[in-house]
């Protein structure tokens, strides 16, 4: 578990997290209960018992304040954090600050024991350059997913995006927002989408959601807007049409994904949230503590909410009119999504399930890789609501079976059969075999090689069966490709 840390963090364990010459009294809060200087830092912590077990200086600073967007403190702590596999392979912590003027993402590998720095993407301060354009773009969320089909993940952030290499990929300028949403919304549009909503309208002259190719930030359709559009939303709730519906608090309509007006939004229309509820491949509708389906009046034609769950007193949903529940996700493994909510007097967690029957069949959605990566974001801002990679709604096609698997906690693959050779002193070389076993597929093992002793630049030949029969691999470093 990543987190930012500061003097005064204690872990599981009941020591202080400190660097250097720092103090575990150290107090940096301001009179107004900010805190604008001192150490920050960066830590994983174990997940079974909270120890810390690796912690580098936070990249990064804060350094002045009122570059950040603001002078007394709120805007240089806007952080935002996922995890996304930028190798194609391994999971990467991706840790963020800012997101109204200077914004920063940076990428960690923790690797035997240690956070490594991957790579970081700063604007800076310029407001001329060559990214100039991706400040201010942010917004109160991010997502992550495999944009341009390279097997490696990318991190769209707002209104612009960010490649696994962690340079600039594209910047719509259509400036920050407070929601966001990506997925393959439009089955007939080669690759994933993003909708996302926004808030000057200067920036976004009327495109108040705009739909765009995730790859290449080119615009495909919008829902108008005006002003500070605060709320918008993009999930499959009328069967009629192919494709992810979409909507926003600015405009009166409900839009398809070619930008065409379908309806009128209904005066309790809910824009907050969703949830794969019911047995049906279209998502129903989630506000506070309140469960909808959409459901088409055949008579006249226009669909309306109606109410699935409506839980009683004492749950409550968080962060004022926002009214998002502490996590969706599909926990147990049906496919269909589980809604946590918190009690009133923050005393409980409820876990709350469907018990509708579902005659549809899918892999479960945490094996989806986006859609996992969704639930470790979900909540780091603005909690936005889960995605998958591929298109999921009325008239979709079946999924693939996924390539993942479960990794046992802190057991490491095991020698099934070990190998050993007295010295070769010709060019001939040696053959050696050499076989490892896991609980996971034999492909996904990586053999490393070392010189324990002698020139540093000897190399190894590997042949086998470990990427493909009669592949031949030369290297002197692991450094995955981006394949899944």
């Amino acid at each position: 578990m990543g987190v930012k840390t500061a003097p005064g963090t204690i872990d599981g364990e009941g020591k202080p997290v400190l660097l250097g010459s720092d103090r575990v009294t150290d107090d940096y809060r301001s009179t107004a209960g900010y805190i604008l200087t001192g150490p920050e830092y960066l830590t994983m912590f174990d997940g079974l018992t909270g120890k810390a077990l690796s912690t580098i200086p936070y990249q990064v600073p804060r350094g002045t304040v009122s570059n950040w967007g603001d002078s007394y403190g709120n805007r240089v702590d806007r952080f935002l954090a996922g995890v996304g596999y930028f190798d194609g392979q391994r999971p990467s912590l991706l840790m963020c600050r800012g997101y109204y003027t200077r914004s920063v993402l940076a990428a960690f590998d923790f690797r035997d024991g240690r956070l490594v720095q991957r790579w970081i993407f700063d604007t800076g301060n310029a407001t001329t350059g060559p990214l100039a354009g991706y400040r201010g773009q942010g917004a109160h969320s991010l997502t992550i997913g495999d944009v341009d089909g390279d097997g490696c993940d990318e991190v769209t952030y707002g209104a612009m995006a960010i490649d696994h290499t962690g340079l600039p990929l594209y910047t719509t300028g259509l400036g920050h927002g407070d929601a966001l949403h990506m997925s393959d919304m439009d089955p007939s549009h080669p690759g994933l989408e993003v909708y996302q909503i926004h808030e000057t309208e200067s920036l976004h002259k009327g495109v108040g959601g705009d739909l765009r190719d995730a790859a290449t930030g080119e615009l495909l359709a919008f829902v108008p807007g005006t002003g500070d559009v605060g709320r918008g939303c993009a999930f499959d709730i009328d069967p009629r049409y192919p494709g992810l519906e979409m909507w926003n608090s600015s405009d009166s309509g409900i839009y398809s994904v070619d930008g065409t007006r379908i309806q009128s939004k209904p005066s309790n229309m809910f824009q907050n949230f969703g949830i794969w509820w019911d047995g049906e491949p279209c998502r129903e509708l989630l506000d506070g503590t309140t469960i909808s389906d959409w459901v088409i009046n055949l008579t006249t034609g226009t669909g309306g909410r109606s109410n699935y769950v409506s839980a009683p007193s004492g749950l409550t949903g968080n962060n004022s009119t926002k009214n998002t529940p502490c996590l969706v996700a599909d926990l147990f493994g049906d496919w269909r999504e589980e809604v946590v909510w918190r009690k009133s007097d923050n005393t409980a967690l409820q876990i709350w399930s469907t018990k509708l029957v579902s005659q549809l069949r899918l892999p479960t959605l945490m094996h989806d890789i986006q859609y996992r990566e969704s639930v470790a974001w979900q909540n780091v801002g603005y909690n936005q609501p889960t995605h998958t990679s591929y298109f999921l709604g009325q008239g979709m096609a079946i999924p693939p079976q996924p390539n993942v698997y479960a990794v046992k906690y802190g057991v490491a693959p095991t020698m099934a059969s070990a190998t050993s050779s007295a010295a070769v002193t010709t060019t001939g070389g040696v053959s050696l075999a050499a076989l490892a076993s896991d609980d996971g597929p034999e492909a996904s093992l990586v053999y490393r090689w070392a010189v324990v002793s002698g020139p540093g630049a000897v190399t190894f030949n590997t042949n086998g069966t470990n990427a493909a029969p009669a592949t031949t691999a030369l290297f002197s470093a692991f450094e995955p490709t981006c394949s899944r």
